[in-house]
């Protein structure tokens, strides 16, 4: 924009500027003067005295295609959202609502941004989009929000940003960005693409949510396993399966489910207390399944006319039934994966029973009259007692403080 030749109002010059800011342009004045100028009031957004405003110039930001769609992924997760930036306040804005992010004014201008960390917070929390942020004030910015218990991921290209990038939990660089930025980052978008950040994040929840759906599993059955060995050691008892036929229920309720959970999608979020939530679980199942096939071999002892084939076998359909019950009660809600899983591995029992050629490898005889009639009976509560544990766990996670989705 050419101004007229005559010393325009500095006034209007200004107002007209800022107009342009509004729009979402960044903004230049370009002015002489005859005389010297100190450089402290060129950095003032006036125009000094005695200097004439030539032209306005206008630079409008490029805003990356995929930046809508990914800002408002992250805005649906929950997840808070602040944009700084060195430009003008009223020009961050602009471009901020240009990408679909909701907020309250024009943009806070950092100039004004209190030193203290606990106060700068405060002002983080109740605003989302500053200007003219220097680098220190970045990373100070980082620091406020981490101390007010937030999980920070700072995204930059500039060398600006490296202060920040390096202080935050996640810095996540650009690959055209400056090299200092990409030494600093944790994660490094190569190709530069905004739009990735959501698949990285879906990635990150499969794997921990996974890991812990598949160690609840294995840990149910070491607790189990570990109460067997203690409870028939002291009851100098005959240890009621034979190792293939332990095998074989492992395999079904915890081995070949784990191996395809552990690959399936789960957009579960992050919460703190893994260990916690997995014991809370594993070691009450872990009970209940033992005093399942204690009870069963307790009933196949004291009755006659039990083969040891029949009663290994009961014990057996007690603990597989008890088992896939406790895999239904870990991945529901069911989806059709989880659900043809869920089906094939009683499925993978019914064959272990029923087909000759696998019934005879595991050394099985399928229990006849009473003896299965308890093998059923006995599992049934025992499945009860599973749901309950799991119910009781659910609702102690929903109202327990600790176990709150952290805030970002």
């Amino acid at each position: 924009m050419i101004l007229n030749t005559s010393v325009p109002d500095a006034v209007a010059v200004l107002r007209t500027a800022a107009g342009l800011a509004g729009e979402g342009m960044r903004t230049l004045v370009l002015a002489h003067t005859l005389h010297s100028m100190n450089v402290s009031e060129a950095a003032q957004e006036r125009l000094p005295d005695g200097v004439r405003a030539v032209a306005i110039v206008t630079f409008r930001e490029k805003v990356r295609p995929d930046a809508a769609q990914t800002l408002s992924y992250f805005q649906e997760q929950g997840v808070g959202l602040r944009v700084i930036s060195g430009d003008n306040p009223l020009t961050v804005a602009a471009v901020a609502r240009a990408v679909g992010l909701q907020f309250e004014g024009d943009g806070y201008d950092a100039r004004t941004l209190p030193e203290d960390l606990a106060s700068m917070g405060e002002v983080l929390e109740q605003h989302h989009v500053f200007g003219r942020v220097t680098p220190t004030q970045k990373r100070d910015m980082v620091i406020a929000l981490q101390r007010r218990g937030h999980v920070v991921a700072m995204t930059g290209d500039g060398v600006n940003d490296a202060l920040a990038l390096k202080q935050a939990d996640i810095g996540i660089a650009m690959g055209s960005g400056a090299d200092a930025t990409k030494a600093v980052s944790r994660l490094v978008l190569l190709d530069g693409a905004f739009s990735h950040l959501p698949k990285v994040v879906a990635e990150g929840r499969r794997v921990i949510a996974n890991v812990e759906l598949v160690s609840k599993l294995f840990l149910t059955k070491t607790a189990y396993a570990i109460l067997l060995a203690l409870a028939f050691g002291l009851l100098l008892w005959e240890f009621p399966f034979l190792p293939r036929q332990l095998s074989a229920a492992d395999g079904l309720t915890i081995g070949i489910p784990a191996f395809f959970l552990a690959l399936l999608p789960n957009q579960r979020r992050y919460v703190p207390g893994f260990l916690r939530r997995s014991l809370a679980f594993s070691i009450p199942a872990g009970v209940v399944i033992s005093v399942v096939i204690l009870g069963v071999d307790a009933y196949s002892r004291i009755t006659v006319g039990n083969t040891q084939d029949a009663a290994q076998t009961a014990s057996f359909i007690a603990v597989s039934l008890v088992g896939l019950w406790v895999l239904a009660a870990l991945i529901r809600p069911l989806n059709r994966w989880r659900a043809l899983i869920l089906a094939s591995m009683y499925l993978g029992l019914l064959a272990c029973l029923t087909v000759p050629i696998i019934r005879d490898f595991f050394d099985l005889e399928l229990p006849t009259g009473d003896l299965l009639a308890v093998a059923i009976g006995v599992a049934i509560p025992g499945c009860l007692g599973i749901e309950i544990i799991q119910r009781i766990r659910q609702r102690r996670n929903q109202d327990s403080p600790g176990d709150s989705v952290p805030k970002h």
